[in-house]
């Protein structure tokens, strides 16, 4: 058994059904992916300020800027929603998407896209693209990704994820916030699978930009299921240890 298996056999072992069972099994890594989805966007964002926020709602001492601040509490707030919204079994549609970006991004819009019209929780209605080859497509075609989605099996929940946020990123859908509402959207899908939620490490990001752009220039999905994959095993690498760890002190005892 790989150690990606592994992880996903951990967390299938959990039987995860409700929002308090899924913020025990998360337990830490809520500020984790926090810490890392932000920091890829933002470098002034710290791991000790965003489990301040997470864990008292506030810091003391803060000296940096007020958006990086707004960012970490407004990521606070879509883990909540992340969680209560995995309770009602509420569907990954276009609601919950622009709910997340709204939570996101409130508060953070810059003085040019507020003049342009841009507001959070609404698609863009400018273009704003990003990457290499300048991608970007009409936020209409997140419906239609949405509607590929909808029969996804859980076996093949890392796969479907995969799609997901590389089609997402490609379409780009927001003014603003469009890497952090894909990690979060791309969680969100796989727990509803039985699917371990993964944190892509900002210290991976030159890789997991990389395999972005495999999918933007040439639509090869592999390189970004294997990055998935190996962040997977990354993030979940103690906790299996740690059950392994202790199966070999049980098995000793018998």
């Amino acid at each position: 058994m790989t150690n990606y298996e592994k992880a996903v056999a951990l967390w299938k072992s959990k039987r995860i059904q409700t929002d308090a069972e899924l913020a025990e099994a998360l337990n830490g890594h809520s500020v984790l992916f926090a810490y890392h989805s932000g920091k890829i966007e933002n470098e002034n964002i710290t791991y000790h300020d965003t489990r301040e926020i997470f864990e008292h709602d506030g810091v003391t001492g803060y000296t940096g800027d007020l958006r990086t601040l707004f960012e970490i509490r407004n990521a606070k707030e879509a883990t909540e929603r992340f969680l209560t919204a995995f309770q009602e079994r509420y569907p990954l549609n276009e609601a919950l998407i622009r709910e997340l970006q709204m939570l996101l991004t409130q508060n953070t819009y810059d003085t040019r896209r507020w003049q342009l019209g841009e507001r959070p929780g609404e698609y863009k209605r400018h273009d704003f693209v990003t990457g290499k080859e300048e991608i970007g497509a009409a936020p209409k075609e997140i419906s239609e990704l949405l509607l590929e989605l909808q029969e996804v099996e859980n076996r093949n929940a890392l796969t479907a994820a995969a799609y997901f946020h590389a089609k997402f990123e490609n379409i780009h859908p927001f003014a603003d916030g469009n890497g952090r509402v894909g990690r979060l959207a791309m969680n969100y899908f796989l727990v509803l699978h039985d699917h371990p939620p993964v944190i892509i490490h900002e210290e991976d990001r030159k890789e997991y930009y990389a395999a972005l752009e495999a999918w933007d220039v040439r639509q090869e999905l592999e390189p970004l299921r294997d990055f998935l994959k190996g962040q997977t095993e990354k993030t979940w690498k103690k906790q299996v240890a740690r059950a392994e760890k202790r199966k070999g002190r049980e098995r000793s005892e018998r």
